[in-house]
């Protein structure tokens, strides 16, 4: 049986992915992995679980990377504190999809991935 260890997503500014992570869903930096031309950051929650691989090529520099829909393309999140996470979106201003007929949102990170917030249990 396998387990889920972790996804990764390609971003351009190391300090500002991680800086959004850990604002908006309380993410740690886990450990960095660097590399010739690149350097690769996990994050993760507190109380453990899948973590989040941030990678960061040189040879990208500021050019936008194409993920496609952000819609169709995005990760998902459960918190325990729905509301007031969502308060603190709202004030963030990083709210990219409220729909009426479902309480999951969308947020947008500083690359444009999409990040559904799901009610915990």
């Amino acid at each position: 049986m396998a387990i889920f260890a972790h996804t990764s997503i390609h971003i351009r500014d190391i300090d500002k992915s991680v800086a959004f992570y850990s604002e908006a869903l309380g993410l740690e930096k886990l450990f960095e992995m660097p590399m010739p031309g690149a350097k690769l950051t996990f994050l993760g929650s507190p109380e453990g679980g899948a973590q989040l691989e941030l990678t960061w090529l040189e040879e990208q520099g500021d050019k936008p990377y194409d993920i496609g829909e952000e819609e169709v393309i995005h990760l998902g999140f459960t918190v325990s504190n729905f509301e007031e996470t969502k308060a603190k979106h709202e004030k963030m201003g990083v709210i990219v999809f409220n729909p009426d007929y479902m309480p999951p949102y969308f947020i947008a990170d500083p690359d444009g991935y999409w990040v559904e917030i799901i009610p915990g249990q």
